[in-house]
């Protein structure tokens, strides 16, 4: 059974790829086509487990992992954002 998000996309929790994966891949593009801009929120753990019925832990993990790649920043007690223009146009994944 699949789970599609408010934008159409689809996590699968039925293939191999792991599901905060799969989230982290729908952020990324999310980030790098323009739906969520530059300096601005990521949805938070709560929102990304309401829309695609997801565990907080998931959604952790998949902010983890691009946090790691450099597209987000963590704010503690604010939320996670996108990094700066500046910083996304040398983004390389």
């Amino acid at each position: 059974m699949s789970v599609a998000g408010g934008g159409g996309e689809v996590i699968d929790p039925g293939v191999a790829t792991p599901v905060y994966r799969q989230l982290a891949s729908i952020l990324r593009a999310r980030i790098l086509d323009g739906r969520i801009r530059p300096d601005h929120a990521v949805p938070s753990e709560k929102s990304l487990e309401q829309e695609f019925g997801i565990s907080r832990n998931t959604s952790r993990r998949a902010i983890a992992l691009l946090r790691d790649e450099g597209l987000i920043v963590t704010v503690a007690g604010r939320g996670s954002y996108v990094v700066s223009a500046a910083e996304l146009r040398v983004y390389r994944p």
